[in-house]
């Protein structure tokens, strides 16, 4: 599911700069969408070291959808903080992975998923 999710996520990052370019504010149409992907990545990166993914897949997401969207300073620090938003909930509750963690990693994959296709649907070019 992960490489899906990822595939999807690629999907949106290339599709974006046409969207970004006339688009480049908080007034973006897909920019709630946006910032909900931001945290589910951040989530995602949490959850998935935790269970034993070692690595920055998903920060490297989070860097590559920074690099295409070009935001200004405020809407990067608004991202950056939606994703850290998403890490940090999830610090404060699982040390370790527990089915519940597990399940929680499906469910944000699942969102992530549904949002990027939509946000590629419906804004991309």
């Amino acid at each position: 599911m992960s490489r899906r999710f990822s595939a999807f996520v690629f999907t949106v990052l290339f599709m974006l700069p046409a969207v970004s370019s006339t688009a480049q504010s908080a007034n973006a149409p897909y920019e709630r969408q946006l910032l909900r992907l931001a945290e589910v990545l951040g989530s995602i990166h949490y959850l998935r070291n935790v269970c034993g993914e070692k690595g920055n897949q998903w920060r490297e997401q989070m860097e590559e959808l920074l690099a295409t969207e070009n935001p200004s300073p405020e809407r990067r620090a608004k991202l950056v903080a939606s994703f850290n938003h998403g890490y940090r909930s999830f610090q404060s509750t699982y040390t370790h992975c527990t089915a519940s963690a597990v399940e929680a990693i499906q469910r944000y994959m699942k969102e992530g998923e549904t949002l990027t296709s939509e946000i590629a649907s419906r804004y991309g070019n």
